[in-house]
């Protein structure tokens, strides 16, 4: 899986990309550094999560290739919602 954001300068996901098995799950960190809300943008905010099922035995090192190419890509985008 690997996690992109509209807006680098300001939302960060930690980890941003890795390898689950199976039925593992993750726990990610979400950070934001601070604006001025009301001078700023925001409606266009997302954090999106892409993903590919990989066949069993395959690679436990994340490699970017996987999500370049003709394979399946899955893609959820998840809004953010600021409280000003």
């Amino acid at each position: 899986m690997m996690m992109k954001t509209t807006n680098a300068k300001r939302l960060e996901v930690d980890p941003p990309c890795g390898v689950l098995d199976p039925k593992e799950a993750v726990l990610m960190a979400v950070s934001c550094d601070a604006f001025d809300f009301a001078s700023e943008d925001t409606n266009n905010d997302r954090i999106t999560v892409e993903w590919t099922n990989m066949s069993e035995g395959a690679a436990e090192q994340f490699r970017i290739e996987w999500f370049q190419g003709d394979g399946m890509v899955r893609r959820k985008n998840l809004p953010i919602e600021y409280n000003s």
